[in-house]
């Protein structure tokens, strides 16, 4: 008989193909060490995924069609290619649009609040990225600021692989500590 853990949550990482390596494999790392479910959602179930430098590869499990965003505790955005070609899919940008309105923790580094913009979430809202889509969380309503981690209401963001720590500790802490 198998022991099931008490208290499993499920977050969803949203993947493409070029990821930053270390902005998946950090906070996923530290995710599953948590004691917390993880899904990879990406435009194909079954697809390999790799990362940009090669490192680290994830296989999806479902698409965002498959997927319900209430289904999840969390949503995590890692940074890289990877959200240029997220946003292209309107069921991601569906899905996200879908975990705002319902309040759920999204976490987004590097070029991740790039869909965020897209889903039009980001209207109100004080986060951070890469500088290079500053313009772009502007032009989407929200306000850029440069500092390693930002949260407001139920985003989470950071700019860049240096910022993981900051970034893993305030998405650990909106998600809390899983007794298992």
């Amino acid at each position: 008989m198998a022991t099931v853990k008490q208290g499993l949550r499920k977050v969803a990482f949203l993947l493409e193909e070029g990821y930053e390596d270390s902005e998946m494999q950090n906070p996923y790392d530290a995710l599953v060490e948590n004691g917390n479910d993880i899904d990879i959602i990406s435009t194909e179930k079954g697809k390999e995924l790799k990362g940009k430098k090669g490192t680290v590869t994830y296989t999806s499990h479902l698409t965002a069609d498959e997927a319900k965003a209430g289904d999840y505790e969390a949503i995590v955005i890692p940074g890289g290619h990877s959200p240029a070609k997220l946003r292209d899919d309107p069921a991601i940008i569906a899905f996200v649009a879908e975990a705002d309105k319902a309040g759920i923790p999204i976490a987004a580094i590097c070029h991740g609040p790039q869909v965020l913009a897209k889903a039009g979430v980001l209207n109100g809202k004080t986060l951070t990225a890469t500088a290079s889509i500053q313009g772009e969380v502007e032009a989407a309503g929200g306000t850029f600021v440069d500092r390693e981690v930002v949260v407001d209401g139920n985003l989470i963001t950071s700019r860049k692989p240096e910022d993981e720590p900051a970034f893993i500790r305030e998405t650990i802490a909106k998600l809390g500590v899983s007794a298992y």
